[in-house]
């Protein structure tokens, strides 16, 4: 009898870790405008080379090429860069507050922000998008009330949500903002449902549903692909793949020899890959799933490719597990930059009008926080009534809730 080679398991790990450079090579970046753009109605198998190239509109020298190229107009591509830059000024700012103790938490999507400023545009009023905690660009996009998000994390007297709600997980109906859950991959089964309520409604309403690359690796995930697939649901499926969950490589949650995206294809989805870090291509991308949705095609999932350049929350310390200026290194580069750049080429920006704009939305922002700060911070404890935790849970108060409420004397 032969000897046996021992069995052996391999372990992922990321090709950087502090003290050395990453080498990104395992991205499989493509060139600008070489991926082809099939009509909506494309089979779902025939997205396979979509699901393993990656969808890219900026070329590096800022000029929009390619079949993907959405042709923007002046107006739409400047209102997209103010969006991604109101969202990092904001970011900066909670992230300081959290600092001096006035909320307890916060998240940035710094590196991001394309993503969600660019889907927004995408989709209409009356979809509903079910996100994670990084998506604050989609309600920058539709303009939401800085001062409402701000007292949401500050869980003031003014918090929309009455204090419920950790922050960073807002709930905005109005503006299409399903309430964010803090367990993960909870959001593409909420989203596959909804959007299957709204086709058995003969309703014309679509979803988008959000989760990050390690998140891919729950249940759930897989659970809602299923239904998608199986009663073709009208719903996007976004997975945004920032290299990094907590503090384990995405290889971990399986990115290391197939792309997330191939995962619809393989569940009989139509996918695609998109450079996250493309202002026009997540546009372009998001407007040719939001069709397929609209038209009875079903679904589609697209894995956006960008980076968590900042840690993974307030209580984490990126340094510990990756370079410390790993994002400067990043092929996909800096999505603001990228816009700007293509926008000055257009001769529709300048740097002067840059520096105005962000002297104008640090002070849009600022004056936003001060605002919310009126009705309470963490520091001075000024909460919502604990009446509160009596009211929105019945239509009409049981009457041992009302003798609890009499015996709490509020």
């Amino acid at each position: 009898m032969s000897q046996s080679t021992p069995l052996s398991l391999h372990v992922p790990e990321p090709t950087g870790r502090p003290g050395c450079k990453t080498d990104f090579s395992y991205l499989d970046i493509h060139q600008a405008g070489d991926t082809p753009r099939p009509p909506s109605d494309v089979r779902y198998q025939d997205t396979a080379p979509l699901a393993a190239g990656m969808i890219r509109v900026l070329d590096d020298d800022g000029n929009a090429v390619g079949p993907w190229d959405p042709g923007l107009d002046r107006d739409t591509l400047r209102f997209g860069l103010r969006t991604m830059m109101k969202t990092r000024i904001f970011d900066a700012r909670m992230v300081i507050a959290q600092r001096q103790k006035k909320l307890s938490f916060y998240m940035t999507s710094l590196g991001e922000e394309a993503i969600g400023s660019a889907h927004a545009l995408a989709l209409k009023d009356g979809d509903m998008c079910f996100p994670t905690y990084r998506q604050q660009s989609l309600l920058m996009a539709r303009e939401y009330p800085l001062v409402d998000m701000v007292c949401q994390l500050l869980s003031n007297e003014a918090d929309p949500l009455k204090g419920r709600q950790l922050p960073v997980m807002y709930s905005v109906k109005a503006k299409g903002f399903f309430t964010i859950s803090g367990n993960l991959a909870t959001q593409i089964p909420q989203a596959v449902g909804w959007a299957m309520a709204s086709a058995i409604k003969g309703d014309d309403k679509i979803a988008s549903g959000w989760i990050g690359d390690g998140a891919t690796a729950e249940s759930d995930f897989h659970t809602g692909l299923t239904f998608a697939h199986v009663y073709q649901a009208p719903v996007i499926l976004n997975v945004v793949n920032n290299q990094w969950a907590i503090s384990t490589f995405q290889a971990i949650a399986g990115g290391e020899s197939v792309s997330f995206a191939s995962r619809g294809v393989g569940a009989g989805i139509a996918s695609l890959r998109v450079d996250g870090n493309d202002f026009l291509a997540v546009y372009a991308a998001s407007c040719w799933a939001a069709e397929r949705a609209r038209n009875n095609l079903g679904p589609t999932l697209i894995e956006w490719v960008t980076y968590r350049a900042g840690p993974h929350s307030t209580s984490d310390d990126p340094s510990r597990y990756r370079p410390a200026d790993e994002w400067t290194y990043f092929p996909l580069g800096d999505p603001i930059g990228r816009l700007r750049r293509h926008l000055i080429k257009q001769g529709w920006w300048s740097d002067a009008e840059h520096e105005a704009l962000q002297a104008e939305l640090e002070a849009e922002v600022l004056a936003a926080q001060k605002e919310a700060e009126r009705h309470g911070t963490l520091i001075d404890g000024r909460v919502p009534s604990a009446a509160s935790m009596f009211e929105d849970v019945y239509k009409d108060m049981p009457e041992h809730l009302r003798r609890q409420r009499q015996q709490l004397g509020v």
